[in-house]
């Protein structure tokens, strides 16, 4: 159960990343997204999955001296998460079916 959850939350986290493209956001306003799907969602649990996809080089986190983090998706993660890529393992990304 945690891997499903811990890549569903990366999914859900790279999803809310990209509709506030092509600005960002900081990772303040990923955690009410991510506690809407799982209520006991933590903000260190986001910035470890976080931490995880910028590892992917999925994202970029810039971080100001206050430690608040900055995200933003690379090119491979917009590529991802419009469906240009293949999927990659550690991100349950839904599949497209066909009508």
């Amino acid at each position: 159960m945690a891997k499903i959850r811990r890549e569903n939350m990366r999914w859900h986290l790279l999803s809310a990343i990209n509709l506030s493209r092509p600005v960002g956001l900081y990772t303040e306003a990923l955690l009410p997204i991510v506690q809407s799907v799982y209520g006991d969602a933590t903000h260190q649990e986001v910035h470890r999955e976080l931490d995880y996809l910028q590892a992917r080089e999925m994202l970029h986190i810039e971080k100001d001296p206050t430690d608040r983090w900055f995200v933003n998706l690379t090119r491979t993660g917009i590529d991802f998460v419009e469906y240009t890529i293949d999927a990659q393992a550690g991100v349950a990304r839904p599949r497209i079916t066909q009508v």
